[in-house]
């Protein structure tokens, strides 16, 4: 079997002065080392000391996305077995070596043969399952059945070599409540379990309901490929969960589950998207899991070591106390596909502080709900990602946060978007809205160096963009096109100028031109709070006009942001050097800041 495998740079974590959510933070063991100069606009790294980390954070995560046996066209079957289950007894049939047991409708095969075998599932049976054992790759064909399991798992693949699950027509599987069957030494950790890789295609619909324990899970890898429409719901466990990776190629896949620290998506080590349709649902909140003795959390989607988003459309939903959208202990690379996040839940226990996001400590039990979440580095080099959160965080890594392309829309009640350590743009765009706090909050120094940013904070202290100064980082703006309401934080460093508007007005459209164009660079509608100050800046001098209409062009952020549109109608607004101070707040109309 072909395998790719990534390894992960240590992760940089930086704990700063600025807004920044030291509940979290206290739990990543960041150490800063603000003795070497640390606002060196060139330096991006040498001030950040790595923390300690266990093996998730270290250990290399595999990826099979590249892997050809995955396809089942390129595997020669030598027989198929018919089961048909109904009545008093399932029927067999093409079983010529007599390796299927049959009682009742309890079904077993032990595959001692050197024969691949397609195993077709058909008929109805409300007691009883299908378990395989095999030394051999197989496929396992469900071909209109419906099958329940009293006891434990509807299908219980005990075989470690790949298994392809053709689905075609319409098929059900359920669980047992309670797994009271399962011999000594084996593993039955879901209503279709395997041991082996589970690669599902074919053009039918599969419906998995567990209530007992998770839907889907192998204890090496899952993949949907193809075009199956798979719906997996958890009552008790994760919806899908795959120990090596959960990579979704093809097919349309429904995940839900309801109970408190289960996942949608779960794995060890890699979640991948590279294409098809994905919905994850998740309603558990927070519970105390006495097998690793801590608080955890519900989350749309969980990867221990790598999450990537390559192609395909991703929608993620998480309502409950401290549950989040997508979450992984390292790295999340977005490149392409479309990614739609939102979390409603509240926050979960307490802080000794009295104020979550910040404070000097934390409770064990706390758990804050946020859409994205990594522990490692986050980058976003193509695709869409739009992630909102009610009562924390929209996006945040502990790592480094940097955008070279496509575009994030994050907004929240605390920081939209937050790095634990350093953050650039150099490309993309960018919009992040917070109702509360800052818009984009770096705890190292933050970087903007091209593309498109649209940031809006809460009145003072907070601002548009926040770098951490009582670190000795800043604020960096050398490129690109910027629009903060809230203005930038104090001391910021600008290469390429800015300038600040007179007043701004709510919810009103705006138009941005930079030098002498005639077509705006970007047009916006200003959101219903913030800070005084509107700071814009374009690689030419700006112009800005209120009250505009906007017709084409391509629409961003929720339709919040117009890029290559036409603007009519407006009027001219008053615009003014701007030094790089903080805008004081108090709301449109309020006191001016320091420029």
């Amino acid at each position: 079997m072909k395998r790719t495998t990534y390894f992960f740079l240590s992760l940089l974590l930086a704990v700063g002065g600025c807004s920044t959510d030291l509940l979290d933070i206290e739990e990543s063991n960041a150490v800063v080392d603000n003795t070497s100069g640390t606002g060196n606009a060139g330096d991006t790294s040498s001030d950040v000391k790595t923390p300690e980390s266990d093996d998730s954070a270290t250990d290399s995560a595999t990826s099979v996305t590249d892997d050809a046996e995955d396809n089942i066209t390129g595997t020669d079957f030598d027989r198929t077995i018919a089961i048909v289950f109904g009545g008093t007894q399932a029927t067999v049939t093409g079983d010529e070596h007599s390796i299927v047991t049959v009682s009742g409708n309890d079904v077993t095969v032990n595959n001692t043969t050197d024969e691949k075998i397609i195993y077709e599932l058909s008929g109805s049976s409300q007691d009883g399952f299908f378990k395989l054992y095999s030394n051999k790759k197989q496929a396992i064909r469900l071909n209109g059945v419906s099958l329940a399991n009293k006891n434990g798992a509807a299908i219980n693949n005990q075989s470690k070599k790949r298994t392809f699950v053709v689905v075609s027509g319409t098929n059900t599987l359920k669980d047992g409540a309670s797994y009271t069957e399962t011999p000594s030494g084996e593993d039955e950790k879901a209503a279709f379990f395997s041991e082996g890789q589970l690669v599902f295609s074919g053009d039918g619909s599969l419906t998995v309901t567990a209530s007992g324990k998770s839907g889907i899970t192998s204890d090496d890898y899952v993949r949907f490929m193809d075009s199956p429409a798979v719906t997996v719901v958890s009552s008790a466990g994760h919806a899908v969960r795959g120990k090596d990776a959960v990579i979704v190629t093809g097919g349309t896949i429904e995940a839900t589950s309801t109970a408190a620290m289960k996942k949608g998506f779960a794995s060890d080590s890699l979640v991948r998207f590279e294409g098809g349709v994905t919905t994850v649902s998740v309603s558990g909140g927070t519970a105390y899991d006495s097998d690793d003795q801590e608080y955890k959390a519900a989350a749309g989607v969980k990867a221990d070591q790598l999450f990537e988003m390559v192609g395909g459309k991703l929608t993620v939903t998480s309502s409950g106390a401290g549950g989040k959208g997508i979450s992984g202990d390292g790295n999340g690379v977005f490149k392409g596909g479309t990614v739609v996040v939102k979390v409603t839940g509240s926050n979960y226990g307490s802080s000794s502080s009295g104020r979550w996001g910040g404070g000097s400590s934390s409770s064990d039990n706390s758990k804050s709900a946020k859409g994205i979440k990594f522990e490692g580095n986050l980058t976003v080099s193509g695709g869409s990602v739009t992630a909102s959160s009610s009562n924390h965080e929209g996006i945040e890594a502990k790592g480094t946060i940097t955008v070279t392309g496509g575009s994030v829309y994050s907004s929240s009640k605390d920081d939209a978007i937050n790095a634990g350590s350093h953050m650039t743009v150099s490309g993309g765009f960018v919009c992040a809205i917070s109702s509360g706090n800052d818009g984009m909050d770096a705890n190292g120094n933050c970087y903007i160096k091209g593309g498109v940013v649209y940031a809006a904070g809460a009145s003072s202290p907070e601002v548009g963009i926040d770098a951490n100064t009582e670190g000795g980082y800043k604020l960096y703006v050398s490129g690109g096109t910027l629009v903060a309401v809230g203005g930038l934080e104090n001391g910021s460093s600008l290469t390429q100028a800015c300038y600040s508007a007179s007043s701004w007005s709510r919810n009103t459209w705006y138009a941005l031109y930079s030098g002498s164009d005639t077509t705006p660079v970007l047009c916006f509608k200003t959101p219903a709070s913030g800070g005084t100050s509107l700071v814009v800046s374009t690689s030419g001098t700006p112009s800005l006009k209120s009250g505009v209409s906007v017709s084409g062009g391509t629409s961003y952020a929720g339709g919040l942001a117009v890029t290559g549109g036409t603007a009519g109608g407006g009027s001219s607004v008053k615009l003014a050097s701007y030094s790089g101070g903080a805008g004081m707040g108090g709301g449109p109309g309020g006191p001016g800041g320091r420029w």
